[in-house]
């Protein structure tokens, strides 16, 4: 079973790709600015995702 820290790692990593392949797929056809934002916000989140999932580890 999986820990809380790997479920919550793999929820924000999970969401970082899913906000690019929304961002590039759909967003872009009606606003790039849009996209470019979405995939600035999906940039930040694995370095969130390793400090979540490594939280407690000593």
């Amino acid at each position: 079973m999986l820990g809380s820290n790997k479920k919550l790692y793999f929820a924000v990593m999970g969401t970082c790709v899913g906000l690019i392949m929304l961002a590039w797929i759909v967003v872009r056809l009606y606003s790039i600015p849009a996209a470019i934002i979405m995939s600035a916000v999906a940039a930040v989140l694995p370095p969130v995702a390793a400090i979540v999932g490594n939280r407690g580890q000593d």
